[in-house]
């Protein structure tokens, strides 16, 4: 079972089938959380299975990204009370050991309505393509991701994203760079500044690359989660999902 199979079967024996037993099985028991409600360790996830049967939730994946060990979800959950929200979109990111899934990343954001273009934030391509650029494809966005959103050369935008189509699913932004500059003034306006601090996770398959980033919006420590669609060599399509890093966690793992 690749670790992508493996993923998507613990994640239906959890939110899908209701299946203690089965999830155990695909769970490693010193399974490691990052999500700041949820403690350390595979009983805990188990043990929350009845009451999310419970709860009615409903998961609805959009895209799978895998590379090597590491394998993204984009999602949707609705009825979502139990995490916060009545529709949460989020991205979740598994690392599997030893044919285990044995840790969880994720960052999650209520359901917002379409953005200045109309875009929801998941819909658009959900197909990848061009697994043999995956490596070029990495590399492209590592650099932007250091280049722009840390290094702040702006200036250099137009090296990293298409002039001609750059498709945004931001909840506040409008597509192509004068929808992404207009955004970018508001936030100025009102004395506001993302900040990017540190890159924990580049994950790339074909034409998908996913980063999960650190740093602060408006001074408040931050995580920001980002997919990005890559065609002939330049970003052409982005995904976020945007959350807070709360000070204090169920565990002592951290936010990454």
């Amino acid at each position: 079972m690749t670790p992508k199979e493996l993923v998507l079967e613990a994640v239906a024996a959890i939110f899908i089938n209701f299946d203690p037993s089965a999830a155990q099985q695909m769970l490693a028991p010193d399974y490691i959380q990052h999500n700041p409600a949820v403690p350390t360790g595979a009983a805990p996830i188990l043990g929350f299975i009845p009451g999310l049967k419970d709860s009615g939730i409903e998961v609805n994946i959009h895209r799978v990204i895998a590379e090597g060990d590491m394998v993204v979800l984009h999602t949707t959950y609705n009825n979502a009370q139990a995490f916060g929200a009545d529709t949460l979109v989020g991205f979740d990111v598994f690392r599997v050991e030893d044919g285990k899934v044995a840790e969880h990343w994720d960052n999650l954001t209520p359901l917002a309505p379409p953005n200045p273009s109309g875009h929801t934030q998941t819909d658009g391509p959900t197909d990848i393509t061009d697994l043999d650029r995956t490596e070029e494809n990495k590399a492209l966005v590592a650099d932007f991701v250091e280049t722009i959103l840390k290094g702040g050369e702006t200036d250099r935008i137009t090296d990293f994203l298409s002039t001609e189509t750059y498709i945004q699913h931001n909840s506040q932004i409008a597509d192509g760079l004068d929808g992404l500059g207009a955004a970018l003034v508001a936030m100025a306006d009102q004395g506001i500044q993302m900040i990017y601090t540190d890159v924990h996770m580049v994950v790339a398959e074909g034409n998908f690359v996913f980063t999960a980033s650190e740093g602060t919006l408006g001074g408040v420590p931050t995580a920001f989660y980002d997919l990005f669609r890559v065609e002939d060599g330049k970003i052409v399509e982005h995904w976020d999902v945007i959350a807070e890093i709360p000070s204090k966690m169920a565990h002592d793992n951290g936010k990454f």
